[in-house]
Protein backbone atom coordinates (compact mmCIF):
# COMPACT_ATOMS: atom_id res chain seq x y z
CA UNK A 1 0.00 0.00 0.00
CA UNK A 2 1.78 3.24 -1.05
CA UNK A 3 1.19 6.29 0.88
CA UNK A 4 0.71 9.92 -0.32
CA UNK A 5 2.07 13.20 1.29
CA UNK A 6 1.37 15.78 -0.98
CA UNK A 7 3.27 15.49 -4.10
CA UNK A 8 5.26 12.83 -2.46
CA UNK A 9 5.03 9.14 -2.80
CA UNK A 10 6.62 7.35 -0.17
CA UNK A 11 8.63 4.58 -1.44
CA UNK A 12 7.98 2.06 0.87
CA UNK A 13 4.97 2.69 3.92
CA UNK A 14 7.27 1.41 7.08
CA UNK A 15 8.74 4.66 8.30
CA UNK A 16 11.26 5.71 10.85
CA UNK A 17 9.92 7.45 13.85
CA UNK A 18 11.34 10.68 15.24
CA UNK A 19 13.64 10.25 18.21
CA UNK A 20 15.05 12.81 20.14
CA UNK A 21 19.02 11.62 20.36
CA UNK A 22 18.91 8.80 18.06
CA UNK A 23 17.29 9.77 14.48
CA UNK A 24 19.86 12.03 13.55
CA UNK A 25 20.97 12.50 10.12
CA UNK A 26 23.79 10.05 9.59
CA UNK A 27 21.20 7.71 11.36
CA UNK A 28 18.07 8.77 8.82
CA UNK A 29 20.34 7.98 5.69
CA UNK A 30 21.44 4.54 6.89
CA UNK A 31 17.88 3.94 7.55
CA UNK A 32 16.63 5.24 4.50
CA UNK A 33 19.60 3.06 2.22
CA UNK A 34 17.91 0.35 4.18
CA UNK A 35 14.33 0.57 3.13
CA UNK A 36 12.85 3.15 5.23
CA UNK A 37 9.93 5.05 3.35
CA UNK A 38 10.57 8.44 5.39
CA UNK A 39 12.88 9.98 7.91
CA UNK A 40 11.95 12.64 10.16
CA UNK A 41 14.27 14.75 11.82
CA UNK A 42 14.72 14.66 15.75
CA UNK A 43 12.13 17.09 17.37
CA UNK A 44 13.32 20.97 17.12
CA UNK A 45 12.20 23.53 18.61
CA UNK A 46 13.16 26.84 16.17
CA UNK A 47 13.53 29.78 18.38
CA UNK A 48 15.80 32.66 17.57
CA UNK A 49 17.64 32.21 20.72
CA UNK A 50 18.61 28.60 20.26
CA UNK A 51 19.64 28.86 16.58
CA UNK A 52 23.28 29.24 17.04
CA UNK A 53 23.10 26.07 20.12
CA UNK A 54 25.34 23.34 18.34
CA UNK A 55 21.80 21.07 18.89
CA UNK A 56 19.99 23.27 16.54
CA UNK A 57 22.95 23.41 14.08
CA UNK A 58 23.45 19.46 13.72
CA UNK A 59 19.92 19.01 14.02
CA UNK A 60 18.47 21.81 11.19
CA UNK A 61 21.68 19.91 8.63
CA UNK A 62 19.99 17.98 5.83
CA UNK A 63 22.11 19.11 2.44
CA UNK A 64 22.53 16.00 1.04
CA UNK A 65 19.64 13.86 2.31
CA UNK A 66 17.20 12.88 -0.12
CA UNK A 67 13.46 14.18 -0.55
CA UNK A 68 11.55 14.22 1.27
CA UNK A 69 12.88 15.84 4.30
CA UNK A 70 10.84 15.75 7.15
CA UNK A 71 11.36 18.01 10.01
CA UNK A 72 9.09 17.92 13.35
CA UNK A 73 8.81 20.79 15.31
CA UNK A 74 7.27 21.22 18.94
CA UNK A 75 5.84 24.23 21.01
CA UNK A 76 2.82 25.20 22.92
CA UNK A 77 1.18 28.10 21.22
CA UNK A 78 -0.17 27.96 17.78
CA UNK A 79 1.95 31.37 16.32
CA UNK A 80 5.33 29.83 17.71
CA UNK A 81 4.85 26.62 15.85
CA UNK A 82 3.91 28.28 12.55
CA UNK A 83 6.38 30.94 13.17
CA UNK A 84 9.06 27.47 13.54
CA UNK A 85 6.89 25.64 10.45
CA UNK A 86 8.25 29.01 8.30
CA UNK A 87 11.63 28.32 9.84
CA UNK A 88 12.15 25.15 9.09
CA UNK A 89 11.00 25.34 5.51
CA UNK A 90 14.14 27.99 5.15
CA UNK A 91 15.96 25.14 6.94
CA UNK A 92 15.41 22.56 4.09
CA UNK A 93 11.70 20.97 4.62
CA UNK A 94 9.74 19.12 2.70
CA UNK A 95 6.99 18.15 5.00
CA UNK A 96 6.59 19.81 8.87
CA UNK A 97 5.54 17.07 11.27
CA UNK A 98 3.89 18.41 14.48
CA UNK A 99 4.91 16.38 17.68
CA UNK A 100 2.03 15.73 20.26
CA UNK A 101 3.65 12.12 21.17
CA UNK A 102 6.69 13.20 23.07
CA UNK A 103 5.63 12.35 27.03
CA UNK A 104 9.18 13.62 28.19
CA UNK A 105 8.37 15.74 31.34
CA UNK A 106 10.97 18.41 30.14
CA UNK A 107 8.52 18.85 26.75
CA UNK A 108 5.42 18.23 29.08
CA UNK A 109 5.87 20.61 31.47
CA UNK A 110 5.85 23.46 28.89
CA UNK A 111 2.44 21.88 27.92
CA UNK A 112 4.46 21.11 24.31
CA UNK A 113 4.43 17.17 23.20
CA UNK A 114 1.82 14.80 24.19
CA UNK A 115 0.95 17.53 26.97
CA UNK A 116 -1.09 19.39 24.64
CA UNK A 117 -3.38 16.39 23.83
CA UNK A 118 -5.45 17.74 26.75
CA UNK A 119 -7.03 21.09 25.35
CA UNK A 120 -8.03 19.98 21.85
CA UNK A 121 -9.27 23.73 21.08
CA UNK A 122 -5.53 24.46 21.15
CA UNK A 123 -4.91 21.92 19.39
CA UNK A 124 -7.42 23.09 16.44
CA UNK A 125 -5.79 26.20 16.88
CA UNK A 126 -1.82 25.22 16.68
CA UNK A 127 -2.56 22.58 13.73
CA UNK A 128 -4.94 25.25 11.86
CA UNK A 129 -1.71 27.77 12.24
CA UNK A 130 0.77 25.69 11.09
CA UNK A 131 -1.14 24.56 7.95
CA UNK A 132 -1.97 28.16 7.44
CA UNK A 133 2.11 29.30 7.74
CA UNK A 134 3.54 27.00 4.89
CA UNK A 135 2.92 25.94 1.61
CA UNK A 136 4.01 22.20 2.10
CA UNK A 137 2.08 19.05 3.49
CA UNK A 138 1.89 19.26 7.51
CA UNK A 139 1.34 15.78 9.29
CA UNK A 140 1.33 15.11 13.17
CA UNK A 141 2.47 12.63 15.39
CA UNK A 142 0.84 12.11 18.45
CA UNK A 143 -0.24 9.29 21.32
CA UNK A 144 -4.03 7.78 21.95
CA UNK A 145 -4.88 10.07 24.32
CA UNK A 146 -3.48 12.03 27.54
CA UNK A 147 -4.18 9.10 29.96
CA UNK A 148 -6.08 5.67 30.36
CA UNK A 149 -9.22 7.54 31.01
CA UNK A 150 -8.86 9.92 28.23
CA UNK A 151 -8.00 8.75 24.72
CA UNK A 152 -9.30 10.93 22.80
CA UNK A 153 -7.18 10.47 19.56
CA UNK A 154 -10.16 9.69 17.73
CA UNK A 155 -11.65 13.30 18.53
CA UNK A 156 -7.94 15.12 17.52
CA UNK A 157 -8.05 12.74 14.83
CA UNK A 158 -11.16 14.33 13.35
CA UNK A 159 -9.76 17.93 13.96
CA UNK A 160 -6.47 17.23 12.25
CA UNK A 161 -8.61 16.07 9.33
CA UNK A 162 -10.37 19.39 9.21
CA UNK A 163 -7.56 21.54 9.65
CA UNK A 164 -5.79 19.94 6.68
CA UNK A 165 -3.33 17.84 8.44
CA UNK A 166 -1.88 15.07 5.79
CA UNK A 167 -1.19 12.47 7.59
CA UNK A 168 -0.96 11.05 10.84
CA UNK A 169 0.62 8.54 13.20
CA UNK A 170 -0.38 7.21 16.38
CA UNK A 171 1.76 5.83 18.94
CA UNK A 172 -0.05 3.32 20.71
CA UNK A 173 0.13 4.49 24.34
CA UNK A 174 -0.89 7.63 26.37
CA UNK A 175 1.29 10.21 27.61
CA UNK A 176 0.47 8.35 31.16
CA UNK A 177 2.05 5.26 29.83
CA UNK A 178 5.25 7.15 28.79
CA UNK A 179 6.76 4.02 27.26
CA UNK A 180 5.63 1.36 29.87
CA UNK A 181 3.19 -1.33 29.17
CA UNK A 182 2.07 -2.66 25.70
CA UNK A 183 1.05 -0.58 23.03
CA UNK A 184 -2.77 -1.25 22.21
CA UNK A 185 -3.86 -1.25 18.85
CA UNK A 186 -7.55 -0.65 19.40
CA UNK A 187 -7.05 3.26 19.27
CA UNK A 188 -5.20 3.57 16.31
CA UNK A 189 -8.20 1.37 14.42
CA UNK A 190 -10.78 3.42 15.72
CA UNK A 191 -8.57 6.47 14.27
CA UNK A 192 -7.94 4.44 11.17
CA UNK A 193 -12.04 4.65 11.00
CA UNK A 194 -12.75 7.87 11.62
CA UNK A 195 -10.34 9.74 9.09
CA UNK A 196 -9.82 9.76 5.27
CA UNK A 197 -5.79 10.73 5.35
CA UNK A 198 -3.26 7.83 5.89
CA UNK A 199 -2.62 6.61 9.32
CA UNK A 200 0.70 5.15 10.60
CA UNK A 201 0.63 2.74 13.29
CA UNK A 202 3.79 3.12 15.88
CA UNK A 203 4.68 1.12 19.31
CA UNK A 204 5.90 -1.94 20.22
CA UNK A 205 6.16 -3.10 16.29
CA UNK A 206 9.65 -5.17 16.37
CA UNK A 207 9.52 -8.19 14.01
CA UNK A 208 8.32 -8.24 10.33
CA UNK A 209 5.37 -10.84 11.78
CA UNK A 210 4.40 -7.76 14.07
CA UNK A 211 4.56 -5.21 11.57
CA UNK A 212 2.19 -7.55 9.37
CA UNK A 213 -0.41 -8.49 12.10
CA UNK A 214 -0.76 -4.67 13.08
CA UNK A 215 -1.72 -3.69 9.61
CA UNK A 216 -4.07 -6.00 9.54
CA UNK A 217 -5.59 -5.32 12.42
CA UNK A 218 -5.90 -1.64 12.41
CA UNK A 219 -6.03 -1.49 8.39
CA UNK A 220 -3.38 1.44 8.89
CA UNK A 221 -1.71 2.48 5.90
CA UNK A 222 1.97 1.95 7.17
CA UNK A 223 3.76 1.27 10.40
CA UNK A 224 6.18 3.52 12.06
CA UNK A 225 9.36 1.74 13.55
CA UNK A 226 11.20 3.72 16.53
CA UNK A 227 13.31 1.92 19.09
CA UNK A 228 13.34 -1.57 17.31
CA UNK A 229 15.88 0.31 15.19
CA UNK A 230 17.87 0.95 17.44
CA UNK A 231 21.07 -2.01 16.68
CA UNK A 232 18.64 -3.23 14.15
CA UNK A 233 18.50 -0.79 11.34
CA UNK A 234 17.78 -3.92 8.82
CA UNK A 235 14.30 -4.12 9.99
CA UNK A 236 13.66 -1.96 7.40
CA UNK A 237 14.44 -4.30 4.84
CA UNK A 238 13.06 -7.36 7.20
CA UNK A 239 9.92 -5.38 7.18
CA UNK A 240 9.39 -4.59 3.23
CA UNK A 241 10.45 -7.84 2.21
CA UNK A 242 7.46 -9.86 4.17
CA UNK A 243 5.03 -7.35 3.65
CA UNK A 244 5.75 -7.98 -0.47
CA UNK A 245 6.29 -11.60 -0.38
CA UNK A 246 4.98 -13.08 3.07
CA UNK A 247 8.47 -14.50 3.64
CA UNK A 248 10.77 -14.00 5.45
CA UNK A 249 14.57 -11.94 4.23
CA UNK A 250 17.09 -14.12 4.08
CA UNK A 251 19.27 -12.87 7.04
CA UNK A 252 22.34 -10.30 6.13
CA UNK A 253 25.63 -12.04 5.93
CA UNK A 254 27.52 -10.96 9.03
CA UNK A 255 30.31 -9.30 7.33
CA UNK A 256 28.05 -7.11 5.58
CA UNK A 257 26.52 -5.99 9.04
CA UNK A 258 30.13 -5.40 10.01
CA UNK A 259 30.93 -3.39 7.02
CA UNK A 260 27.33 -1.19 7.33
CA UNK A 261 27.92 -0.85 10.73
CA UNK A 262 31.54 0.34 10.95
CA UNK A 263 30.58 2.81 7.98
CA UNK A 264 27.66 4.50 10.48
CA UNK A 265 30.17 5.14 13.24
CA UNK A 266 32.69 6.78 10.96
CA UNK A 267 30.14 8.81 9.25
CA UNK A 268 28.97 9.68 13.11
CA UNK A 269 32.33 10.79 13.95
CA UNK A 270 32.74 12.48 10.94
CA UNK A 271 29.35 14.55 11.29
CA UNK A 272 29.27 15.61 14.94
CA UNK A 273 33.75 15.92 14.84
CA UNK A 274 35.62 14.30 17.48
CA UNK A 275 34.68 15.55 20.70
CA UNK A 276 30.76 14.81 19.95
CA UNK A 277 31.28 12.33 18.02
CA UNK A 278 32.99 9.84 20.18
CA UNK A 279 30.16 10.46 22.64
CA UNK A 280 27.18 10.02 20.59
CA UNK A 281 29.18 7.01 19.00
CA UNK A 282 29.08 5.15 22.08
CA UNK A 283 24.85 4.19 22.13
CA UNK A 284 24.83 3.02 18.69
CA UNK A 285 27.81 0.83 19.70
CA UNK A 286 26.06 -0.93 22.88
CA UNK A 287 22.77 -0.92 20.66
CA UNK A 288 24.92 -2.61 18.00
CA UNK A 289 26.91 -5.16 20.10
CA UNK A 290 23.59 -5.91 22.30
CA UNK A 291 22.18 -6.54 19.01
CA UNK A 292 24.65 -8.79 17.25
CA UNK A 293 26.35 -10.21 20.52
CA UNK A 294 23.96 -9.99 23.73
CA UNK A 295 25.25 -12.53 25.88
CA UNK A 296 28.64 -11.11 26.14
CA UNK A 297 28.23 -7.75 25.48
CA UNK A 298 29.08 -6.16 29.14
CA UNK A 299 32.68 -6.65 29.72
CA UNK A 300 33.21 -5.30 26.07
CA UNK A 301 31.01 -2.19 26.89
CA UNK A 302 33.00 -1.29 30.42
CA UNK A 303 35.85 -1.14 28.04
CA UNK A 304 34.96 1.00 25.03
CA UNK A 305 32.83 3.38 27.41
CA UNK A 306 35.81 4.58 29.18
CA UNK A 307 38.18 5.44 25.65
CA UNK A 308 38.10 9.17 25.15
CA UNK A 309 40.41 8.80 21.42
CA UNK A 310 38.07 8.54 18.73
CA UNK A 311 40.46 6.70 16.42
CA UNK A 312 41.08 4.26 19.51
CA UNK A 313 36.93 3.68 20.14
CA UNK A 314 37.04 2.63 16.61
CA UNK A 315 39.73 0.49 16.29
CA UNK A 316 38.46 -1.38 19.33
CA UNK A 317 35.04 -1.42 18.12
CA UNK A 318 36.24 -2.98 14.78
CA UNK A 319 38.55 -5.39 16.22
CA UNK A 320 35.62 -6.40 19.01
CA UNK A 321 33.31 -6.93 15.54
CA UNK A 322 36.13 -8.83 13.57
CA UNK A 323 36.03 -11.64 16.81
CA UNK A 324 32.25 -12.04 16.05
Amino acid sequence: MSIKIGPYNLASNVLLAPMAGTSDKPFRQLCKSLGAGLTTSEMVVIQEHLLNSNKSKYRLDFSGEQQPISIQIAGSEAQELALSAIKAVEYGADIIDINMGCPAKKVCNKAAGSALMQDEQLVQEILEAVVAAVDIPVTLKMRTGWSVDNKNAPTIAQIAQQAGIQMLSVHGRTRQDKYTGLAEYDTIKTVVNQVDIPVIANGDITSAQKARQVLDYTKAAGVMIGRATQGNPWIFSEINHYLKTGQSLNPVPLEDKKRTILQHIDKIHQFYGDFLGLRLARKHILWYATHLDKNHVQPFWQTINKITDREQQFKIFEDYLNQL
